[in-house]
């Protein structure tokens, strides 16, 4: 009974070992050499003949250790670059070294490895001139050969596994491309995909995956790995954008490292321990060393790097400092290596653009590797996390306006103010009026936020290309009134400055400057936070110059009745004319997260007594510029129709 127990539980553990996926976040030292107690697997040459090409071609074969005709097995095709041949993976990869070691651990399902030439040619040489176009033509010709040759000769002569679920390709370089268009292209042939520092045969995304959704269902695994300082990584992170984007579980492995085979040999470690056995989705972001740099990183600066889970690796130079930490909302500890170097590893962050700042010895200072934004009523380091669902903010090629930024010496003020101001695609080439939206951003922020934080040029151009949001000039000003610089001193005479400086100041310049539409129909104001409480200011006391009002995350103060209470009497006098002038009253919240969510209750509560009449919108994400670019979003659409 007890021999009965103890051969349960080993089988168990082994069973357990097996089906795990990988442990450790790269291959150890010496896992690519010889080492005398372990088993080893059998490399064959075998030769087949390729109606493709019409001629016998070449191939390796490794069996693993134990290998038995009476047993069906899985098989790995592995690829080679553009400068090798079926004996690239032998001569730098060792990658019957790196199997036998797996086995004797454990950690992979017993498998063949089939290791092909990939240049389908009759002369497959890699001699002479490998770029020529027709060994580069070869390469393409080599999917037809592997699909209809050399899989059908395998299949009868070794004890596989036929079924798609028990047949993966992987390959480096012009392999991994190879891999990535033969595999994606295949599906019903393939459940496991790999490449491996993929070059520029890589297809473009949708035509590597048309269908993602369709393809979900299809893939077992997609595996995207390479090194940091590789010239081709873009090809391999234009891939994990767009499964990024489409929600297509994936791993994309950074490491640090160039176009070699430590690269490649850690990405055949790291993907034969997914193959041929159950995986968990959910996990595969943690698969990866390093990060991608943030796009908000200055053209050489290498981090902060954002993992697949959207954790920022932060790591900053400097030997004199006591104490450093990063402030990103929460405060974050960084640790000190023998270097002088800082370095941390944050929690998830939220999706989009955030603020941060480098805190060394107690002192507030902008990260020298991140370009600075105006926030905070400073100059701030930024970060933006990438979000699935934010094409509507991303670049795209579509016809393009532009930002005019202009100075303007203001007849309210008698002083120099500037404003920024987008024109839409066309404008110059046309002798069209254009409605315009007057968009204020918020406290501690200035007129360049709306178009470097909130990319507002950017939602507006795709809205407009996709014919979702009429062409309009959209002028944003500097709110900052009486150096008050923010909501500190806030009050009704700010608030009256601003009106004033709207009315007489900035739509005059605006109308006499640009080709724009003068009446109220064709005008509309809008704001966020402090920009949020103007717009309820000036607009609603001023509806017979605007067709609609777009308020985001704000709400009078409950707490300061001497402010809101004139307003409310205001409203509740002239609630008939509000209602009348105004064709859209938006007004939109972060969710219950926002720092103004109890005060817009309050007031949409009040504006409910005062029979004003408005639209409401939740967008989750607090008081964050992620919320304030999908307000934009949505609101511009209801604009001028």
């Amino acid at each position: 009974m007890k021999r009965l127990l103890f051969l349960t539980l080993w089988l168990s553990a082994f069973a357990l070992s097996i089906n795990a996926q990988p442990t450790l976040p790269e291959m150890p030292k010496g896992y690519d050499t010889v080492v005398g107690n372990v088993a080893v697997g059998k490399i064959d040459t075998i030769q087949y003949q390729s109606k493709t090409v019409g001629t016998k071609r070449k191939a390796l074969v490794y069996t693993p250790p134990g290998f038995s005709k009476q047993k069906k097995y899985p098989v790995l095709y592995l690829l080679h670059g553009i400068g090798g041949d079926e004996k690239e993976w032998l001569r730098g990869g060792n990658p019957q070294l790196i199997l036998d070691h797996l086995y004797a651990e454990q950690k992979i399902e017993p498998m063949i490895v089939v290791m092909p030439n990939g240049r389908a040619m009759k002369d497959d040489r890699a001699t002479g001139n490998i770029m020529a176009p027709d060994k580069v033509a070869a390469f393409a010709t080599f999917e037809k050969d592997l699909l209809n040759d050399l899989i059908p000769y395998i299949e009868s002569k070794y004890p596989v596994r036929t079924d798609r679920e028990n047949r993966a390709i992987a390959g480096l370089s012009m392999g991994g491309g190879q891999s990535l268009n033969f595999g994606l292209g295949n599906l019903d042939k393939f459940a496991w995909v790999g490449g491996f520092s993929s070059a520029p045969n890589t297809r473009v995304p949708t035509e590597l995956m048309p269908n993602p959704e369709e393809a979900k269902k299809k893939l077992k695994l997609l595996f995207i790995s390479c090194g940091d300082n590789d010239w081709l990584l873009p090809f391999s992170k234009r891939t994990h954008d767009y499964m990024f984007e489409h929600d297509v579980p994936h791993v994309y492995y950074i490491e640090p490292g160039v176009h070699d085979f430590k690269v490649w040999k850690n990405g055949l470690y790291m993907f034969s321990q997914f193959l041929f056995k159950p995986v968990d989705i959910k996990s595969f972001s943690k698969y990866t060393i390093l990060g991608t740099r943030a796009e908000t990183n200055i053209r050489s600066a290498q981090y902060p790097q954002i993992l697949p889970d959207n954790r920022v690796l932060f790591r900053i130079k400097a030997p004199g400092a006591q104490k450093v930490q990063i402030d990103l909302g929460k405060k974050y500890e960084m640790k000190k290596d023998t270097g002088g170097y800082w370095t941390l590893t944050t929690d998830s962050i939220g999706k989009g653009f955030h603020y941060y700042s480098l805190l060394i010895d107690g002192v507030a200072l902008a990260d020298p590797a991140s370009e600075t934004f105006y926030g905070m009523g400073r100059m701030a380091s930024g970060i933006e996390i990438p979000y699935r669902n934010g094409g509507y903010y991303a670049l795209k090629d579509v016809p393009r306006g532009d930002i005019r930024i202009k100075k303007y010496l203001s007849k309210a003020t008698g002083t120099w103010r500037e404003m920024y101001v987008y024109t839409p695609p066309g404008y110059d080439q046309s002798t069209e009026k254009y409605p315009v939206l007057y968009l204020l951003h918020g406290g501690g922020e200035d007129q360049r936020g709306w178009s470097t934080q909130g990319k507002a040029n950017v939602i507006l151009d795709n809205l407009i290309a996709e014919s979702k949001a009429k062409p309009m000039v959209i002028v944003m000003l500097d709110g900052n009134m009486a150096g008050t610089g923010g909501l500190a001193g806030f009050n009704e005479n700010v608030l009256k400055s601003f009106e004033n400086e709207l009315k007489s100041g900035a739509i005059p310049f605006v109308e006499s400057t640009f080709r724009v539409q003068t009446d109220a129909k064709n005008r509309a104001l809008a704001g966020l936070s402090m920009g949020g409480l103007q717009t309820l200011y000036a607009g609603i006391r001023n509806s017979d110059m605007f067709s609609a009002l777009g308020v985001f995350s704000s709400g009078w103060f409950a707490n300061n009745t001497a402010l809101t209470a004139p307003q409310y009497e205001f409203m509740k006098n002239n609630s008939v004319k509000i209602n009348s002038n105004l064709k859209n009253l938006w007004i939109s919240m972060g969710g219950q997260e926002d720092i103004a969510f109890q005060n817009c209750k309050i007031m949409l509560a009040k504006f409910d007594e005062l029979g004003v009449q408005y639209s409401y919108s939740e967008y989750p994400g607090g008081h964050t510029w992620p919320v304030w670019r999908h307000d934009l979003f949505q609101f511009s659409q209801l604009l001028f129709k």
